[in-house]
């Protein structure tokens, strides 16, 4: 089976390596155009363009599939690339560019009648949209999963095909969870395909109850708001570890917190108020009990456990983090 795959960051660069390793053939790579990165601000390569050029696979990276948009010129060589392709399937991963219309349409007439299949990093039809994973962990949510789906004009509206679940760890950051949910997407996918090949492949509308979107990540939201409860700012800092990383700030430095727990029962007391300091982290007063700072890291410097990070910062019970409307203006 041939197919053209869509994707741009690590997950997406997880579920072709899969496909490739499967035997599928790929003529045709789409992915985003490089972008400046690092202290340097170069330019670098997306992990997928990085997979694809080892594995010699044709390219093309458009800054827009709108023929009608911005770029015209970049749709219309995309377009040219994608019916030169002959492929028999689309594969999209966290691409980052909407699939306009006549690329469904054109997937759907000249393919094997697969379409556009997505591989989404949730149980849909909750989270769908830009940050499932980050949304997931956010909110508390006991499992996630990943969902094979027909791609249609909606977000991420379309049947689903395959759905396996997984489940979200106690102490799962964005980061670990992510690793967890590429390696099932890529083996998913390659499950879908083989089935579809079979002619086996079942479609399933999404029920309409249920539905919750996954905006994307700001990063104003790594603010840490000491009014909160304990256990969701604990669930915020696992969720914003990689990106955007949450964020405190005292006296207008601003410290990013990547790793904490909460402790439950405790007396009230003033939010963001410094209880206690050690080896086994820095307590703090919320809203409703206290979070314990376990890894932070200063701007500039390196992540830190915060027996070494109180080392060389010095922080004393009864001192107060600045509230969260600070914290962004600092930060």
């Amino acid at each position: 089976m041939k197919l053209v795959f869509a994707g741009t960051p690590d997950f997406a660069r997880a579920a072709l390596q899969r496909l490739l390793a499967a035997g599928f053939e790929v003529p045709l790579v789409l992915t985003q155009p490089d972008r400046p990165a690092g202290r340097g601000m170069k330019l670098q390569a997306s992990p997928v363009k990085q997979l694809a050029l080892e594995h010699g696979l044709s390219l093309a990276q458009p800054r827009s599939l709108r023929l009608d948009g911005k770029y015209p010129q970049d749709a219309v060589t995309a377009r040219e690339a994608i019916e030169a392709a002959r492929a028999d399937a689309m594969v999209v991963a966290a691409y980052g560019l909407i699939l306009p219309q006549w690329v469904l349409d054109h997937m759907q007439q000249h393919g094997r009648g697969l379409g556009c299949l997505n591989i989404h990093a949730s149980l849909l039809p909750r989270w769908r949209g830009a940050a499932p994973i980050h949304r997931a962990i956010e909110a508390g949510d006991p499992q996630t999963g990943v969902t094979i789906m027909q791609m249609d004009a909606g977000l991420d509206t379309g049947d689903m095909l395959l759905r396996e679940s997984l489940p979200i760890r106690e102490n799962d950051t964005t980061g670990s969870l992510h690793d967890r949910l590429a390696t099932l997407g890529g083996r998913l996918i390659v499950e879908a395909l083989e089935i579809a090949a079979c002619g086996g492949l079942q479609r399933e509308p999404q029920p309409t109850e249920g539905v919750t979107y996954a905006h994307k990540i700001e990063k104003a939201e790594a603010a840490l708001d000491w009014t909160a409860p304990a256990v969701m700012l604990a669930r915020r800092v696992r969720a914003f570890n990689p990106f955007p990383g949450a964020a405190a700030a005292l006296g207008g430095e601003v410290v990013k917190v990547w790793a904490a727990h909460a402790l439950a029962g405790t007396e009230p007391g003033r939010p963001g108020a410094v209880l206690s300091v050690g080896e086994d982290g820095i307590c703090v007063q919320t809203g409703d009990g206290v979070l314990v700072l376990t890894e932070l890291q200063r701007a500039g410097g390196k992540r830190l456990p915060a027996s070494d990070f109180l080392r060389g910062f010095g922080l004393r019970p009864g001192q107060v983090f600045d509230p969260a409307s600070a914290s962004k203006e600092a930060a």
